[in-house]
């Protein structure tokens, strides 16, 4: 497998249009504070703090990182930054206790759903091929131009690979390409889903699908979704009360006990979640995902699940039966 080549550098054009909107915008002007400063500034604007917790938190979590959780604590309007009355630091630490937990119980429970993709990725399609190096031929799939970005993108993956599997296949086998049996443990998840998605055969793409309970629509779209939430998670960035990227595709028609999805907003994390609950009752029947969210609730009772698109009563619904 060839390397791919550095991208080329911008062109003119594109650096003028780059320019032009620089052109629009204003400078960055905030100075840098010190923990005592931004200690200082917070008790200012009304937040409720003992000092030396808030100032070893801000030192070792960082200001930036945690004001996507003093941000619910503000008063309107907003562009105030004076915090309610009654708004204290160890709200906001409880907040981003919280969503550190769910970012771990969420990224555990998609790791099972990843590799239990790649398996049936692998398995369905030597089968429907009977070619060890279907991914990599162009035959199987319906788009050119997605199949060789979608090369290039596995190309430097296996290119940059570390993996001592990758060196021991370079060392020991003359094969320009591996089987996908090897390849498939270096694709990331996004990767995944336009390779899925771009597969000729419908007939393989449902097999595929089938396996997790969904149309292969549907199947490709909650794969995109979840790679998103799994950047989100990788990156410890705030989950529990954003718009997600990658709005997932309605499930109509489930195979399996669902929710009621009518007026959810499915850019909300609680529409993942029910995705994840879903999918896991394919891979994991017995998996205790439902407990663990209680759990986490009670741990963390004056969190607000309606901000992450909880309805009233979830736990009633088929889906958590």
């Amino acid at each position: 497998m060839q390397c791919v080549e550095p991208a080329k550098p911008l062109n003119d054009a594109q650096i003028g249009r780059s320019f032009y909107f620089m052109a629009k915008k204003k400078p960055y002007h905030k100075p840098y504070l010190s923990v005592d400063n931004l200690a200082d500034l917070l008790s200012q604007r009304g937040l409720e703090i003992e000092e030396i917790y808030a100032k070893k938190y801000l030192h070792r979590i960082g200001y930036f990182r945690l004001s996507g959780y003093f941000y619910p604590l503000l008063r309107q309007p907003k562009t105030s930054h004076i915090f309610k009355q009654g708004a204290t630091f160890v709200q906001a630490m409880n907040l981003y206790k919280f969503d550190r937990k769910l970012r771990l119980l969420l990224f555990s429970q998609i790791e099972k759903i990843e590799v239990a993709i790649r398996a049936q990725i692998v398995e369905k399609g030597i089968q429907e091929t009977s070619n060890p190096k279907w991914m990599m031929e162009q035959e199987y799939f319906s788009d050119r131009e997605h199949f060789n970005t979608t090369c290039l993108l596995i190309q430097k993956e296996w290119c940059n690979s570390k993996e001592d599997f990758v060196q021991h296949f370079r060392d020991t086998y003359s094969d320009k390409e591996p089987p996908a049996w090897i390849l498939i443990e270096l694709i990331p998840l996004g990767v995944l889903a336009h390779l899925f998605r771009n597969i000729r055969k419908k007939s393989l793409r449902k097999q595929i699908a089938k396996c997790f309970g969904v149309p292969p629509d549907v199947f490709a779209s909650w794969i995109f979704s979840l790679s998103g939430i799994r950047n989100i998670c990788c990156h410890h960035n705030r989950l529990w009360n954003r718009s997600l990227p990658n709005k997932p595709a309605s499930l109509i028609k489930p195979n399996a006990p669902w929710i009621d999805d009518r007026g959810l907003d499915r850019s909300k994390t609680y529409y993942k979640i029910a995705m994840i609950k879903y999918l896991l009752a394919y891979i994991n029947p017995n998996n205790q995902f439902k407990e663990a969210l209680i759990v986490l609730k009670k741990e963390y009772p004056t969190v607000d699940f309606g901000a992450m698109g909880f309805p009233n009563n979830w736990e009633t619904a088929p889906l958590w039966k």
